[in-house]
């Protein structure tokens, strides 16, 4: 998947903001972004996704598609979360974020506290989606990425809830979930949704 990008520039030594977003959600992909931002157009508001609200997210994604230099999404799938485990998974999409951008950066900045094998140098950051600019643009974008994915999904399995709970296990999900089982898109290997098949 991947964002048009209004901004073009040569290819320097660009640093790279790497976040994820649904490692804990029972259902979809888990959804990586890899963002490199201008330094010549700054967005001001930058911080952890988790901690704006859906409006701000919105209008801060609209912002850093238009200002920054590179942005790609990478995901894995359901299939591939249940065959390699989340933590596995999750590094899997990251290294599909950074190999889709178009200029490869010298420096990759992970949040948390482990970085996928990439090409270039990488540093994990702990909690860096909420002091790392780079990093907070990157959750902010996949964040808004993953939930219209849920968004979407909503309209084919509206009882599940995916539109308010993102796949996360709520107790309007977890009844689902008891009363109706899974669907393809839930996330097998997880206790709540193997205890319901």
């Amino acid at each position: 998947m991947t964002l048009e990008i209004s901004t073009t520039t040569n290819n320097t030594a660009f640093t790279c903001g790497v976040d994820e977003v649904g490692r804990g959600s029972l259902a979809g992909p888990v959804v990586t972004a890899a963002v490199i931002l201008n330094p010549a157009r700054l967005i001001k508001g930058l911080a952890d996704s988790k901690k704006l609200s859906k409006k701000r997210r919105e209008a801060l994604f609209e912002e850093i598609t238009q200002k920054t230099i590179d942005i790609s999404i990478g995901e894995a799938s359901v299939e591939e979360i249940d065959k390699l485990n989340i933590f596995h998974a999750t590094l899997l999409a990251m290294q599909r974020a950074v190999a889709g951008l178009l200029f490869q950066p010298l420096l990759v900045l992970i949040d948390g506290n482990r970085c996928p094998e990439l090409k270039m140098r990488a540093e994990a950051i702990v909690k860096g989606d909420n002091t790392v600019p780079v990093i907070s643009a990157a959750s902010i974008v996949a964040k808004v990425m993953r939930d219209r994915q849920l968004a979407f999904l909503h309209h084919q399995f509206p009882q599940y809830g995916f539109d308010k709970n993102s796949g996360y296990g709520t107790e309007q999900h977890l009844e689902a979930l008891r009363l109706y089982g899974p669907t393809p898109h839930h996330r097998r290997s997880f206790s709540p949704v193997r205890k319901s098949f």
